[in-house]
C-alpha cells in the first residue's frame, strides 16, 4: 500500500451523503435495529494495544523487536481464548532481494465451518522514513503508531469482545507482516517489484487452511488518527460494493458519518487485493486516505512523526464499534 505503488486519483465528490441531515451538514444519528445485544468497543482498551505494540519500538521483520511483537500477538490471542492461533512463517524477499522472516498471526474465533468473515491489518513497520521533512531520517525506521499498530490495536479489541461474547459467524483475523517494504522514495534504481505486502501475498497463495474461503474479507489501515476519513477505496467499490456499502451505512446510522464518507477515493494496493486476486474473497479496505491532501494519508505519514500522538479515542471508537454491528448482525 503506499507511494507510489498505489495507483490514486480523485473522483469528484458526487456521492455526497444521502443520509438526513442537521443544520450543520454533519449526519444525525439514526437507531439501529438490532436483535442481537452488540458489545461496547472499548477504545481506551484498543489505545493500549496501540501503545504496546509502539512499545517494542519499530517492529521490522528480521528485528528484536519484531520477534518480541510477535510473541506478544501470540500470547494474547491465546490469552483471549481463540479457537486456534496459528503464527505462519514466511521467508519472503524484498524488493532488493533482502529475505524477510515474516510472520503472520492468525487468530479464529466463532463457530467452525466456511460461515465466516474475515477481518486484517498489517503489524509491521516501515524500515525508511522517507517522507520525513529531514533528509538525515530517511533511513530510520518509524514507530507506526498509526501505520500499522492502529489496525491491529481495533482487532484486539475485538478479539477480546469475540472472547466474551461469542458471535453467530466465524470470525479470522490475520495480521499480516511485511506490508511497509516497499520500495523507498530516495531509491532510484529500477526494480520489477514494488514490495509492498508481502506477507499477505504469501497467505493468499499459501492459506493457514487448505481450501480456506470467508464470505468478505475487511481490512482496517491507519484507523486511529483525529483528523481520519475513510472514503470508499475504488478497489474495495468494484469487488465488494455491497459489503461496502453495508459497512459505511453501518456507521453513518451509528452517527459516525463525519469519518465514513460517502464518496469515492483512491485505487490503492493493499492487502486486500491480494486476498481479493489469489482468493476470490471480496474485500474492503477501510483506510485513512484523503484526496483532498496533498499527500492523502497525512503529514506524519511515513516519518517519525507517526507516533501516539496521532491516536485518538474516538476515532477508534467508530471503527470499532462499526465494526462490531456488521460482526453481530452477520447471519
Amino acid at each position: 500500500m503506499k507511494p507510489f505503488s498505489i495507483y490514486i486519483f480523485t473522483v469528484i465528490f458526487l456521492l455526497l451523503s444521502c443520509k438526513p441531515k442537521d443544520s450543520a451538514g454533519t449526519v444525525q444519528q439514526k437507531s439501529v435495529d438490532s436483535t442481537v445485544q452488540i458489545p461496547r468497543f472499548n477504545a481506551d482498551s484498543a489505545y493500549q494495544y496501540i501503545q504496546n505494540q509502539v512499545n517494542f519500538g519499530p517492529r521490522v521483520p528480521n528485528t528484536s523487536a519484531h520477534t518480541a511483537c510477535a510473541d506478544y500477538f501470540h500470547k494474547e490471542f491465546i490469552r483471549l481464548r481463540a479457537n486456534s492461533v496459528v503464527v505462519q512463517q514466511a521467508n519472503v524477499v524484498n524488493y532488493a532481494g533482502k529475505t524477510l522472516h515474516a510472520k503472520n498471526i492468525i487468530a479464529s474465533y466463532g463457530p467452525p465451518g466456511s460461515n465466516r468473515i474475515l477481518l486484517f491489518a498489517h503489524w509491521d513497520t516501515r524500515p525508511y522514513a522517507d517522507h520525513d521533512i529531514n533528509p538525515a531520517n530517511h533511513q530510520s525506521p518509524i514507530d507506526g503508531a498509526n501505520d500499522g499498530a492502529s489496525g491491529c490495536g481495533v482487532l484486539l479489541e475485538i478479539a477480546r469482545q469475540l472472547n466474551q461474547q461469542m458471535p453467530s459467524i466465524g470470525v479470522d483475523i490475520i495480521l499480516f507482516d511485511a506490508e511497509d517494504w516497499g520500495v523507498p522514495s530516495f531509491n532510484r534504481e529500477n526494480h520489477a517489484e514494488n514490495g509492498y505486502c508481502l506477507g499477505s501475498d504469501y497467505w493468499a497463495k499459501n492459506p493457514h487452511v487448505e481450501g480456506y474461503t470467508a464470505k468478505y474479507g475487511i481490512l482496517l489501515d491507519m484507523v486511529g488518527a483525529p483528523d481520519a476519513v475513510f472514503y470508499k477505496e475504488i478497489y474495495s467499490k468494484q469487488y465488494a460494493s455491497r459489503i461496502l456499502n453495508k459497512v459505511w451505512e453501518t456507521a453513518q446510522a451509528l452517527g459516525y458519518g463525519k469519518y465514513f464518507i460517502n464518496a469515492n477515493g483512491g485505487m490503492i494496493e493493499d492487502d486486500h487485493v491480494q486476498v481479493i486476486e489469489h482468493l476470490n474473497i471480496p474485500c474492503i479496505d477501510i483506510i485513512h486516505f484523503d484526496p483532498n491532501t496533498s499527500k492523502g494519508f497525512g503529514s506524519y505519514w511515513h516519518t517519525l512523526n507517526d507516533t501516539m500522538d496521532n491516536i485518538n479515542r474516538e476515532t477508534l471508537q467508530a471503527v470499532g464499534q462499526t465494526l462490531l454491528h456488521v460482526i453481530y448482525n452477520e447471519k
